[in-house]
C-alpha cells in the first residue's frame, strides 16, 4: 500500500500506476482529466505513469444536471 493524495484527500492504495488507481477507486468512462504533481497525464499514458508515495493525483469527471 502507498500513501497518495486524491483530489486533496489522502488515500492508502494498493495501485501502482494511475490507471491501476482509477480502476481500484472506479473512475470509469471515456472522458477523464488526470493530473500528477500538477502535471496533466493524458489516457495513454496512465497504465506506464508510476506512482509514488505522496503524489498528489487531481481527477476530473464530467457532471450532470446544471
Amino acid at each position: 500500500m502507498i500513501g497518495v493524495i486524491v483530489n486533496g484527500e489522502a488515500q492508502d492504495c494498493a495501485a501502482r500506476t494511475l490507471s491501476d488507481l482509477l480502476a481500484e477507486l472506479a473512475y470509469e468512462g471515456e472522458w477523464l482529466a488526470t493530473a500528477v504533481n500538477g502535471e496533466l497525464v493524458h489516457r495513454e499514458e496512465r497504465a506506464d505513469w508510476s506512482l509514488k508515495p505522496g503524489d498528489r493525483v487531481e481527477i476530473l469527471s464530467p457532471m450532470q444536471g446544471g
